[in-house]
């Protein structure tokens, strides 16, 4: 039992999106010591634009932190401004449907952008940097953390959010006697790239391609590849990442002596959708230097918690992003434990209740999102055998298939959450 006058110390382990959005709320509570700790000499984000669906973008808003992300994020223009994605068929940009999203739309923001914005909210003190852990280990009413510098850190509750190659999660699994789970090639890779939009509009105009394709985002899809655009930077560029899948092994391997991200080319990148409409190739045409990034996920876990550590965001659901949907998933996930942690009464609990109540609610819709961003992906590339050929039904299961990821109620996770901790339910 936690002495109810004293202060519960809660360290975060990986200072990514959803680690210093957890940070940022907890730290504004007395009851609670926060600590951050970064492996990297600076808070930084790989890739490029990421989109949040309405779920996520309520979860912004529950964390605290609406204000600095609406002044970042990128919205469709009106008449489009529900609009997720228009859906078109690759070879011939042919219109098949869209998916609308009320009151949100398509709701992104270069990933970069969002952790600075986040991270410069931090009060000093709370981020330490160059600290990558190397042990957990749990001893009575504390786990001690030590780093490869040789320190040591002592809390009371040590959340994992050290993104896909986590090392808390081996802690994690080896406490609930589980095997070890790392990472795994999905046989997709993905061709990133940013394009000014008015280069781009001069480029669809050269071409006759209809600039409505610029100012709404779009997904256009084929076998075994698809490609996606949406605005970033106020609109300044437009975000590309063209997916090609390669189907010829069952269980692909990614190379071990080969970096998940690396240089392409071009001509590289044009050879993967030869054959495809003038939208699509005219959009590459438009990228000279387009990066390559190997798409990994993590099985399903059996567990997220053991004992007083706990995983939250991709060390504990890392995914494929055809739902646009891993980064929202952080963010929830952010967003309970926060709500949990947040009432002075669970300073009167075992602090491992805490994170059990979390894991219980959170990891069966986390493990629904994993499954179904796999799905997607096979619907985007015509593999999924109940809509082959008939594009009006693809249509249809397009515009509708999102809906339960998107109107989660996440008011309902806490009060589930807080009756198994047998506290009364709180308005968040």
């Amino acid at each position: 039992m936690q002495n109810s006058t004293s202060a519960l110390n809660v360290s975060i382990i990986g200072g990514g999106i959803a680690g210093v959005a957890l940070a940022l709320d907890l730290c504004r509570h007395a009851h609670l010591n926060v600590q951050l700790f970064e492996a990297a000499p600076a808070f930084g984000e790989v890739g490029a634009g990421v989109s949040f669906g309405a779920n996520a973008v309520r979860a912004i808003a529950g964390l605290g932190i609406a204000e600095p992300y609406g002044k970042i994020a990128d919205s469709n223009p009106a008449p489009w401004q529900d609009i997720w994605f228009e859906w078109r068929n690759g070879r011939n940009a042919k219109y098949l449907g869209c998916s609308v999203a009320e009151g949100v739309g398509q709701s992104s923001v270069h990933r970069a952008d969002f952790l600075d914005a986040l991270a410069s909210q931090l009060p000093d003190g709370i981020a330490q940097f160059g600290k990558r852990a190397q042990r957990v280990e749990q001893d009575g009413d504390q786990v001690r953390v030590t780093f490869t510098d040789g320190t040591e850190h002592r809390c009371d509750l040590l959340i994992g959010a050290d993104g896909i190659k986590s090392s808390i999660r081996d802690h994690v699994l080896q406490g609930l006697n589980q095997p070890l789970v790392s990472p795994r090639f999905s046989g997709t890779c993905a061709y990133r790239g940013l394009i000014d939009s008015q280069q781009l509009r001069e480029a669809y105009r050269a071409r006759g391609v209809a600039e409505h394709l610029i100012d709404v985002p779009q997904m256009y899809l084929g076998l075994d590849g698809h490609i996606l655009t949406f605005p970033v930077k106020q609109g300044r560029l437009i975000n590309v990442v063209a997916f090609i899948s390669d189907r010829s092994q069952p269980n692909p391997v990614w190379p071990s002596d080969t970096p998940w991200v690396r240089n392409s080319t071009q001509a590289e990148m044009l050879a993967a959708f030869e054959g495809w409409d003038d939208a699509a190739q005219v959009l590459l045409e438009c990228i000279p230097t387009p990066s390559l990034w190997a798409l990994h996920d993590l099985a399903e876990l059996p567990g997220y918690v053991h004992g007083r550590v706990g995983l939250i965001g991709d060390a504990a659901h890392a995914m494929l992003p055809h739902q646009g949907a891993g980064a929202g998933q952080g963010l929830e996930d952010a967003w309970l434990l926060a709500r949990l942690l947040e009432d002075p009464k669970v300073l009167d609990k075992r602090p491992q209740a805490v994170l059990d109540a979390y894991d219980e609610v959170r990891r069966p819709r986390a493990c629904r999102v994993q499954r179904t961003s796999f799905e997607a992906g096979e619907l985007y590339e015509f593999r999924d055998p109940a809509v082959l050929a008939d594009e009006d039904l693809l249509g249809k299961v397009l515009a509708e298939r999102f809906d339960w990821l998107w109107n989660h109620d996440m008011q309902e996770d806490l009060l589930q959450a807080r009756e198994l901790l047998g506290l009364h339910a709180r308005a968040a």
